[in-house]
């Protein structure tokens, strides 16, 4: 006669529930979309931005410039991302001037600035600082005077560039970093009038004209004071933004040699010792 054990069907039949619900989870959490935390795992950390994060994902890359030109001068720019750069083998290379990463809004400062400003300048360079503007944590005056006092400042040695303020692509956001476009307008403005204020130098203007259409509204008004700094990784720098009828630089790669981003200044030796001196 068999002997039926009472607790085994209902073993059974939890562990095939347990097995069905272990299988619609896995199917859920396949089929899902993104979350929120995924999400925020592809945003860089603040302070990791650099001038041109935005130039690749947004408008591509189409060629390299013919080399060679004696009317240009060949520059690097560089970030906290570089690390220490080898500036020896830059100047033996033919680059002539350099710009560095100094600030970004007014919570990051390079760590590596030190190596790269001075030791650019060492090597008998001709060099800048650049600050990465982020309009949505302060403003562009508060910005201004974060970048003098940590790195941004001029000094009429003729070996010291002005400020460049890069604007361009928001990393870690909205593109225009949740501004209308008179307000980014203000916003570059507030900026440009402090740091002149503070260092007796118009800055440059570093953007890339899709970016300068989408948020400024493709804004003509700083052209006749602040030099532009073009993006565009092509075999040349395309149509400018408005207002400017010709470009002082152009970054034209973000993988040249030793330190990637390479840029051409629009003149000889002598305009970028011009621009150094004012």
């Amino acid at each position: 006669m068999p002997v039926h054990r009472s607790g085994t069907p209902h073993r059974l039949r939890l562990l095939a529930l347990g097995t069905l619900l272990a299988a619609f989870s896995l199917f859920s959490a396949l089929s899902a979309p993104p979350s929120s935390a995924s999400s925020a795992a592809d945003t860089p950390a603040r302070g990791s931005a650099r001038m041109g994060i935005g130039v690749l994902a947004h408008d591509g890359q189409a060629g390299t410039p013919n080399t060679g030109d004696a009317t240009q001068t060949e520059g690097v720019d560089v970030s906290g991302h570089q690390g220490n750069v080898a500036w020896s083998t830059l100047w033996s290379s033919g680059v002539k001037w350099a710009y560095t990463k100094a600030t970004e809004g007014t919570y990051y400062t390079n760590p590596y600035f030190a190596q790269q400003y001075n030791g650019s300048y060492n090597v008998g360079m001709i060099r800048g600082a650049y600050h990465f503007a982020t309009p949505d944590t302060t403003s562009g005056a508060t910005q201004a005077n974060y970048f003098v006092d940590h790195g941004g400042g001029w000094s009429g040695d003729g070996r010291t560039l002005p400020g460049t303020l890069d604007i361009e692509w928001n990393p870690y956001g909205a593109a225009c970093y949740g501004k209308t476009q008179s307000a980014m307008v203000s916003w570059i403005s507030s900026f440009l009038t402090q740091y002149k204020a503070r260092t007796g130098r118009d800055a440059v203007i570093y953007t890339a004209t899709s970016w300068w259409s989408d948020c400024t509204g493709n804004y003509g008004g700083f052209a006749s004071a602040n030099p532009l700094w073009i993006a565009r990784y092509a075999s040349d720098p395309g149509t400018l933004p408005s207002g400017w009828s010709y470009y002082t630089i152009w970054q034209y790669t973000s993988s040249g040699p030793t330190v990637g981003d390479h840029d051409k200044f629009n003149g000889g030796l002598d305009r970028v010792r011009a621009l150094a001196n004012g």
